[in-house]
């Protein structure tokens, strides 16, 4: 493996996203021998504090300064990258709202190739690095080979790669910020709406019990409630039962909803899109429970149990209950 492989790291009030980590494994998985040098955009003294964090786990941090780029807008992004990173090289980037934004276009301003939703990375055969991307909502699991000679933007699906342990390292910060120059927008960052606050802060708690389009209908939901009240959990849930209405918009978990950060994460009914495991951060211990044998989600789950959860989830329920008893 030749190409000189990059990883661009998304931060948010001085602190490097979950993805950092995964993309350093990622790029392990590529070549083994690979040093990643990690490229960080922003401002002022947040930026700082990513970069010298990054240095415990990347030998190399590309610090990219600009006033223009203190709200991360792709387009600004794109340009910046463009300057500093050198042709044929490989970025490897998150494949969140962000991700999508940014990958495609920076991969036709580099003239490289584009591989998005990745999943497994299979190495490299000659110019071309075998990767695995899903189908058909999961139901597929395609082996890609994406011609590399040229170099390669990558989109890594969220939680696809599980961080290294053991990993560290003396990094050193490079600034990058004096090769960029002045830098232009269509578009410009105008405010930050924040969601209105719900019953439940669902970020804050420990274990969810979460449920997805496998619950049925809204008459299901207290199967799941009485699940999340014997474990002292807290019901979360997927787009699909926000969009019917069944829960309020402060349960959702995703790119779209909210970043939840549990100890433990019962995904029931769920099937694993992306924009699901987007807003799964801190490597939670997830638990899987799907009829669908081939649900996406079963991919980074650690324990995957195939089945109904309208007939599991009330004799998970009463097992614990029992549990309790025998304990007191």
């Amino acid at each position: 493996m030749t190409a000189r492989i990059f990883a661009y790291i998304v931060h948010k009030s001085g602190v490097a996203d979950d993805s950092a980590a995964e993309l350093l494994a990622a790029a392990k998985k590529i070549d083994p021998a690979a040093s990643p040098t990690a490229v960080v955009t922003g401002s002022g003294a947040e930026l700082d504090a990513v970069c010298n964090t990054l240095c415990a786990s990347y030998s190399e941090v590309w610090k990219v300064s600009s006033e223009s780029l203190a709200y991360p807008n792709a387009e600004l992004i794109r340009q910046a990258l463009v300057k500093v990173l050198p042709q044929g090289c490989m970025v490897l980037v998150p494949h969140n709202h962000f991700g999508l934004d940014l990958g495609p276009g920076l991969s036709i301003n580099l003239n490289a190739a584009f591989v998005s939703d990745v999943v497994g990375i299979d190495g490299v055969e000659g110019t071309n690095l075998k990767v695995i991307r899903q189908e058909f909502g999961g139901q597929v699991s395609a082996h890609v080979r994406c011609n590399i000679a040229s170099g390669a933007v990558i989109n890594l699906r969220p939680g696809a790669f599980k961080p290294l342990d053991g990993i560290s390292a003396a990094g050193k910060v490079v600034d990058k910020s004096a090769e960029v120059g002045a830098l232009t927008a269509k578009r410009r960052y105008l405010t930050t709406v924040m969601p209105e606050a719900g019953d439940v802060d669902i970020t804050k708690e420990p274990v969810l019990v979460s449920i997805g389009r496998g619950i049925g209908e809204k008459d299901n939901i207290p199967i799941a409630e009485e699940l999340a009240e014997a474990m002292g959990a807290v019901v979360s849930c997927s787009r699909p039962v926000v969009d019917a209405k069944w829960l309020p918009k402060s349960r959702q978990v995703g790119s779209s909803g909210q970043t939840v950060k549990p100890k433990i994460y019962l995904a029931c009914g769920i099937s694993g899109s992306f924009q699901h495991l987007a807003g799964l951060k801190g490597n939670p211990f997830i638990v899987a429970i799907n009829k669908n044998p081939k649900a996406p989600i079963f991919q980074v789950a650690e324990v995957g149990i195939v089945t109904d959860m309208l007939e599991f989830l009330p004799e998970l329920t009463n097992k614990i209950r029992e549990m309790k008893q025998v304990s007191v």
